[in-house]
């Protein structure tokens, strides 16, 4: 019952802001866009916690043992992946507007290349951090 709640959500996540779209004659696009983006994806991780409800049986140890994965160690790793993911993310935007400037200062002033590249490398920091974050959670 509640998958079927679930699926109708997804499609009025989708449906909904792009009916306000063409309803205010696509003056707002950005922000039923945006609209769109997080309730679809709000629904998507609520679908994804309540699959996670259960016990997963794959994990079992093979021998008498009738353990599986619970709902804490999947909601574990689950955050280890968003925290690697969502990081390097970060760390690539963060990366191309840093490169970018250093390339323009570099182009004025060919002395500076070390200044720039302590930014770009500062940027790319932000990817390292999450996944030494990942580390620490898989570990815990």
């Amino acid at each position: 019952m509640l998958l079927r709640i679930l699926l109708a959500l997804i499609g009025l996540s989708v449906a909904v802001p792009y009916g306000i779209y063409r309803a205010t004659g696509k003056r707002k696009g950005k922000e039923c866009l945006l609209m769109n983006a997080i309730s679809f994806f709000s629904v998507i991780g609520i679908g994804v916690v309540y699959c996670l409800g259960c016990a997963v049986p794959a994990l079992a140890a093979p021998a008498d043992a009738a353990m599986g994965l619970s709902v804490g160690e999947g909601l574990k790793y689950i955050g280890a992946a968003m925290s690697t993911g969502l990081s390097g993310i970060g760390g690539g935007i963060a990366v191309s507007s840093a490169a970018s400037a250093a390339i323009g200062a570099m182009s004025e002033n060919e002395s500076i290349m070390g200044k720039t590249l302590i930014f770009v490398a500062l940027a790319e920091g932000i990817a390292l951090y999450g996944l030494v974050i990942s580390f620490m959670i898989l570990n815990a």
